[in-house]
């Protein structure tokens, strides 16, 4: 009998959120980018501030389907799989990812370059 808390599980689950980022990065990164084009931002300024708005978004979802696949009590397992991965599965995960603080400074920092961004003309 398997447990949900195998490395086969885990890997299962890492393959399914690599697989969902880039379509849910664009998903939700388009908005801000013509919002920002409409605003006369600069291309660099309109990408950067869309992948910033983008992130808190995408972490959110994936954090849901680590939540949805192994229960709020034990997604911590996952997580901390994923730090002994650094250089696999592990590749871009640092456990601050999953802070609903750090999402959110993200999102109010993609924010702030709307207006600062439109100020500046660039």
């Amino acid at each position: 009998m398997k447990s949900e808390f195998s490395a086969s599980n885990f890997v299962r689950i890492s393959v399914i959120n690599w697989a969902l980022t880039l379509p849910l990065l664009i998903l939700f990164a388009w908005p801000y980018y013509y919002a920002a084009r409409e605003l006369g931002l600069d291309l660099s300024f309109r990408y950067i501030g869309a992948f910033m708005f983008a992130m808190p978004f995408l972490l959110t979802i994936i954090h849901g389907h680590v939540t949805m696949a192994l229960g709020s009590i034990h997604r911590y397992r996952y997580y901390e799989w994923l730090s002994t991965k650094p250089y696999t599965f592990g590749l871009f995960f640092h456990p601050t990812l999953v802070k609903t603080r750090f999402r959110l400074i993200f999102l109010l920092v993609s924010l702030l370059f709307l207006p600062f961004g439109f100020a500046l003309g660039v």
